[in-house]
């Protein structure tokens, strides 16, 4: 059960990773070079297509499944994967999902109160792609690591 269990992990993580890489590698560089009111106005729209149960259900489940990682790490911790598991679990909670609650949805709730048009959102919207694009980064390189992680963990 544990390998399925890490399989999962790995494949979700992977999904999300690749997802966040899409917007670090080129999405928000693209949606940078627009005019700060086109940019403002196609991440709210992002932001809010993205709440949706395909997404969502990969990106939650994952946390749920990282958070069994955790516990099956305990239950294991005499293995010598268990700190692969464990550290799956917590690059995962921590790096990918925490730090999207944390640091990117924040940003995200400020963009979306904003009028793209108005003054206040063209000043923000450089700070917005720089903070959220380096929270992004991380939140990237944790899910990746959770499924390099997972993947290691499923060795003989």
């Amino acid at each position: 059960m544990l390998t399925q269990l890490l399989l999962l992990t790995c494949l979700g993580a992977a999904l999300v990773g690749g997802v966040f890489f899409a917007f670090s590698s080129f999405v928000m560089k693209a949606l940078g070079q627009l005019p700060s009111e086109a940019g403002a106005a196609a991440m709210q729209r992002i932001n809010m297509v993205v709440i949706n149960p395909l997404f969502l259900g990969a990106f939650m489940g994952t946390a749920l499944l990282a958070a069994a990682c955790v516990v099956a790490a305990v239950m294991i911790r005499t293995e010598w994967r268990a700190l692969w598991v464990l550290a799956a679990g917590l690059f995962y909670l921590l790096g990918t999902f925490g730090v999207t609650m944390a640091f990117n949805v924040p940003r995200n709730n400020r963009l979306a109160g904003l009028l793209p048009a108005s003054s206040q959102a063209q000043a923000y919207w450089p700070v917005y792609l720089r903070e959220w694009s380096r929270w992004n980064h991380v939140r990237t390189a944790a899910a990746l690591i959770a499924a390099a992680c997972a993947l290691v963990g499923q060795l003989p």
